[in-house]
This record gives structure tokens, C-alpha cells and sequence, in this order.
């Protein structure tokens, strides 16, 4: 079993553990999504495995860009009690494992429009990123209302999640990458540590940072300063890449 499923199993059940436990209170507090309760951070989850086992249960999204169209379905959502949603994302994500699964087997591209053109086995890596981040950095304070200590953030959890943004931030940042005036080494220390590279030519400016603070930095929920990023070399390189941002 790869790396990703294997993520989503242990994050599905740190989810459906958290949620057992949580209080009317908790349940309807505003989240680290702007807009979205810890409701909706979870029945978010629950519509996004739905993509995956059948779309037509979801509402016709139209031509909206891909966060627009997660606020839809959300929107959608929202009148569900916390029992409904936790019900709707545990039978949606047993069968979803299993389809991801049997994804990563696969070797075709597949279009997304917008949201980018991808090797369909990198696909259940960007679930685990999804699974990742909200959990931890929309969930969990600083930036979410629960204070409990978060989930691991193990390499098993990770890898998957920096696997995404590698292949991800070309194409979600692909305006931004083709202004810059040569390469942009991002270095993710300490645990699943990689080196990734934004743009071609020779390396200009080098940002460093721990895998889990980079996830928090290339999704902007987190400043460079606040994380405690290390940014060197050209200032004009480092200013764009203060825009770079994966979803």
C-alpha cells in the first residue's frame, strides 16, 4: 500500500476520533478557513472523497473556479447536522480508499481544467495534502478553535502532502513561477525533507523552513515570518514567491 493511502487511512481515523468528542460549541466555531465553521471544514472533506466515488452527488458547481466551487458545495452542506456530516464523510471515504487505491495503479494523465493536468497516481496524494492541512492548520489553533494537541505530522503524513505541493505548485503558480528571474529553491527540512525548485535557469534565492511550516507558508496560512522561514538571495525572486501558493 503506498504512502498516501496509507495517510489517509491514519487521517481519516484522527478525524472521526476528533469529531466524536467535539461540542456543539466546537462544531460551529469559526475554523481557519475564512467563512467555513468546523463543520464545514469537515463536511468539506466529506464532498471532496465525493469527486472521487460519484460527482452527481454534489451540486453543479458550473464553471467555477476550483475554491468558488468548494464554497458551493459547502454552502450546500450547511443546514446538515454534525451527525449527518460525520455520517456522509465515514461511508464516502470507505469507498473512496479503496478507489484511491486502486488510482495510484493507474499511469494516464488526467485534466482538471483550472485546478491542473496531472498523473492520475499523484491524485490520491493531493487528498492526503487536503486531509493534512485542514486538519491540522484550519482545525487546530493557532488559526482553528480547538486546542487540543493536533495529529502527528510524521513523515507518513508528509511525504504525501509535500509529493502534492511539488506537483501542484507549477501549475497553481504557474503566473508567478514565469515572472521570476531564475530558480527558486525551496529546501523543507527535519522530517520528509526534500528540496523542491519554482522556475528554471539558475538558482536566484533559497527558502528554507520545516516540512510542516512550508505546508502552512505554501498554502497562506502562515507567514515566512511567523514560521521562521530562512529567505536568502534575490529580493526580487523572494517577493514573488511570497505569492506562491498550492490548494
Amino acid at each position: 500500500m503506498s504512502g498516501a493511502v496509507d495517510a489517509l487511512r491514519a487521517d481519516r481515523e484522527e478525524l472521526l476520533d476528533l469529531c466524536a468528542g467535539l461540542t456543539d460549541h466546537e462544531w460551529n466555531a469559526p475554523s481557519g478557513c475564512e467563512g467555513w465553521t468546523v463543520k464545514d471544514v469537515v463536511a468539506h472533506m466529506g464532498g471532496l472523497w465525493w469527486t472521487v466515488v460519484d460527482p452527481s452527488q454534489l451540486p453543479d458547481t458550473g464553471d467555477a473556479p476550483t475554491e468558488e466551487a468548494q464554497d458551493i458545495i459547502v454552502a450546500s452542506r450547511r443546514s446538515w447536522t454534525p451527525e449527518q456530516v460525520v455520517d456522509d464523510y465515514r461511508d464516502v471515504s470507505v469507498r473512496a480508499l479503496d478507489m484511491a487505491a486502486d488510482l495510484e495503479q493507474q499511469d494516464f494523465e488526467l485534466d482538471l481544467g483550472a485546478f491542473g493536468t496531472y498523473r492520475i497516481s499523484v491524485l490520491p496524494n493531493a487528498f492526503a495534502f487536503d486531509h493534512y492541512t485542514h486538519i491540522r492548520a484550519d482545525l487546530f489553533a493557532p488559526r482553528g478553535p480547538l486546542t487540543a494537541t493536533p495529529p502527528p505530522s510524521d513523515a507518513l503524513r508528509l511525504e504525501p502532502a509535500l509529493t502534492w505541493i511539488e506537483a501542484a505548485l507549477p501549475q497553481h503558480s504557474a503566473e508567478a513561477i514565469a515572472t521570476l528571474p531564475g530558480a527558486v529553491e525551496i529546501v523543507a527540512s527535519g522530517v520528509a525533507a526534500r528540496t523542491l525548485v519554482a522556475g528554471s535557469g539558475q538558482v536566484v534565492a533559497t527558502i528554507e523552513s520545516d516540512a510542516p511550516s512550508l505546508v502552512r507558508w505554501i498554502t497562506q496560512r502562515g507567514t515566512w515570518e511567523s514560521l521562521a522561514v530562512k529567505a536568502t538571495g534575490d529580493d526580487d525572486a523572494l517577493a514573488i514567491a511570497r505569492t506562491f501558493k498550492v490548494y
